[in-house]
């Protein structure tokens, strides 16, 4: 078996040389993040290009996802750089403020606070490991009183408690930042904090038009982070490619103990409905300074990938850890563990289900077909991907291969579960194309003779969502 899950890694000081991120590729790298949090508009641009030249290098193509800062609900600076918040003490937060902060006071770069907040509600800093009572609301100042103290540094996040910041999940510079994005054609678009269908509509259209020049269209992420996405989950994915688990945040908004079962439902959901997951946040935490991980992080990827996740993500791991290609190594071992453990359930996927679609019914019926008769591969002959996204959402340990003539369908694939993308030449005859299909995996020691195999393609050749034809053959 090849692992069938999929590795996001985050670029950092900790990553940014060509020999760093191309060992990570060697290592099992299958999507490469750029955080747009961090560094100005030339840095990405510089690194995507680093990317693009290392995917090169080793021979192993990957995508690129841009992953957008979204508002920033965070404290001003402080005189010192960090305050100790005492448990029982007064403390403002202004959002007038232009002054350094101290002990008493500090400023916002998050304006609309005092509107969103009253008397009572519970504001949650630095990932919950500060927490604050709202007393009082006067003007532009909030005055809160410290339920859990602690150090509290510059720049650091402000959640409330339930949710309820009214804050635009794009920004003005979301906004410029998607232009440099599709610049160099990111392959995947993450929008931070959206909190309903409408918030991914206008990225992508956003997205759309400043791609338009390349006539590129980016696959949009839903990063869910806010507890207010958790009542509009089903219209946020419809209005998305895929969601992103964000723990994070989402663990502050409706408490750590809510995450777990949330995870599961979004990823379930994500697959009924066609979409991709990537579950991100700590995974693997400790190695940002340990060459080993926790057994509590071993068994967290190995649930990821047991709930069906189509990828898993590192963050300050790979971007600023001490050992970025040993996380790769050891999160690419535990998914593989626990992808053999898994149950197959193809039959009972298909029970009670209706295909409206000619290429959709193809795809499940390749699918069927090879877990019956044992075959060794399913090659999917697809210009978007669909068809390999569609076969890809239900598990099954036959090997799926989407062949594409294009790279922009060929690097999108990267993320989708149990699919290895590999690019072909363009072939008007059909049988020209099967045929060539069949050698591209005899080359690559996939295919040997006596080998049974299921491929998927459509008549007339080169259409998109043309799939129509499925047929079961045997290497000579």
């Amino acid at each position: 078996m090849t692992r069938a899950t999929k590795i996001v890694a985050t670029l950092g000081p900790a990553s940014s040389t060509p020999e760093v991120l191309e060992r990570m590729i060697r290592a099992g790298v299958d999507v490469v993040r750029l955080n747009f949090s961090h560094g100005k508009a030339q840095d990405h641009i510089d690194r995507a290009r680093m990317v693009r030249e290392a995917a090169a290098a080793v021979g192993k193509e990957v995508a690129i996802m841009a992953d957008l800062q979204g508002p920033k609900i965070r404290v001003g600076k402080f005189e010192n750089g960090k305050i100790e918040l005492v448990n029982g003490t007064k403390f403002i937060l202004d959002a007038n403020r232009t002054e350094l902060g101290n002990e008493e006071i500090v400023g916002l770069d998050y304006k609309e606070l005092p509107r969103d907040v009253k008397p009572g509600d519970t504001l949650l800093l630095n990932d919950g490991l500060l927490v604050l009572t709202v007393e009082a609301v006067r003007g532009a100042q909030v005055h809160t009183i410290v339920k859990l103290g602690g150090e509290l540094s510059n720049n650091k996040g402000i959640n409330k408690q339930g949710g309820g910041l009214t804050a635009p999940a794009l920004t003005a510079k979301d906004m410029e930042d998607i232009k440099t994005a599709m610049s160099f054609q990111c392959e995947y678009l993450a929008v931070s904090f959206p909190k309903n269908a409408t918030d991914m509509e206008m990225a992508r259209q956003l997205a759309n038009v400043a791609g338009e020049p390349w006539r590129h269209k980016p696959g949009m992420i839903a990063k869910i982070e806010r507890s207010e996405a958790i009542p509009h989950l089903e219209a946020i994915l419809k209005a998305s490619d895929g969601i992103m688990v964000a723990r994070g945040d989402l663990a502050v908004e409706v408490g750590n103990a809510a995450v777990p079962a949330l995870q599961k439902r979004m990823i379930r959901m994500a697959r009924e409905l066609d979409k991709v997951a990537i579950t991100a946040t700590q995974m693997m935490e400790s190695m940002i300074v340990n060459p080993v991980p926790t057994r509590a992080e071993v068994s967290d990827v190995a649930n990821a990938v047991l709930d069906g996740t189509d990828a898993v993500m590192l963050s300050a791991e790979t971007a600023a850890g001490k050992f970025p290609v040993e996380t790769i190594e050891q999160m690419a071992a535990i998914a593989l563990e626990a992808e053999i453990a898994e149950f197959v359930t193809i039959d009972t996927d298909f029970t009670n289900r209706q295909f409206g679609r000619i290429d959709q019914a193809i795809a499940m019926g390749a699918l069927f077909t090879a877990h019956h008769l044992g075959c060794k591969a399913i090659l999917a002959l697809t210009e978007s991907g669909s068809t390999a996204l569609w076969m890809s959402r239900h598990r099954i340990h036959v090997p799926i291969f989407g062949l594409t003539t294009t790279p922009q369908s060929q690097r999108k694939m990267t993320l989708y579960r149990n699919v290895r993308p590999l690019l072909m030449p363009k072939y008007e005859d059909r049988d020209v194309a099967l045929k060539a299909a069949e050698q591209l995996l005899v080359e690559r020691g996939v295919l040997m003779p006596g080998d049974t195999y299921a491929i998927t393609c459509g008549e007339p050749m080169g259409y998109p969502g043309g799939t129509n034809m499925l047929k079961v053959c045997r290497v000579e």
